[in-house]
């Protein structure tokens, strides 16, 4: 079942079920979906997919965030609920240890040695963890292992 499909059928069931919030995360979901296949000119790939979704959750880990910061509680549950609900479509995410080890065997392939290997090791690291662990996480500890 693609994406699309999934996020139809649970469309239809938020609605019998009268899951307000639930319903307009997957109408926004569906909605960058859509422009993004509209921006591109064809069907999304699932690499596309998982790109979009990742940028769903990354838009709203900042906004919760800055919500947090200023310390507006309601808005900042409102935020974690959409997350919740975003993160249904994501695939499962990768251990801290599970990024550890694919930091340390990129680190290995890619002969880095230092900080200013850094870029050469993102670069390499990211496809294989995309949409399966935040990018921060992976920065931080490719810092680690590069010092």
């Amino acid at each position: 079942m693609s994406l699309l499909e999934r996020l139809n059928e649970d469309m239809k069931q938020a609605m019998r079920n009268k899951e307000k919030e639930k319903l307009t995360v997957i109408r926004m979901i569906k909605a960058s979906l859509q422009n993004e296949a509209i921006k591109i000119g064809e069907e999304l790939n699932e690499e596309q997919e998982l790109t979009v979704l990742s940028r769903e959750v990354k838009q709203r880990k900042d906004s919760l965030h800055e919500f947090e910061k200023a310390g507006r509680e309601d808005l900042v549950e409102k935020i974690r609920t959409e997350l919740q609900y975003v993160e249904l479509y994501m695939p499962k995410q990768l251990s801290e240890e599970e990024v550890s080890k694919i930091v340390a065997e990129t680190v290995a392939e890619t002969g880095a040695s230092s900080k200013a290997d850094m870029g050469k090791v993102m670069a390499a690291i990211m496809p294989k963890v995309k949409g399966k662990a935040d990018g921060s996480l992976v920065n931080k500890l490719v810092q680690q292992h590069l010092s």
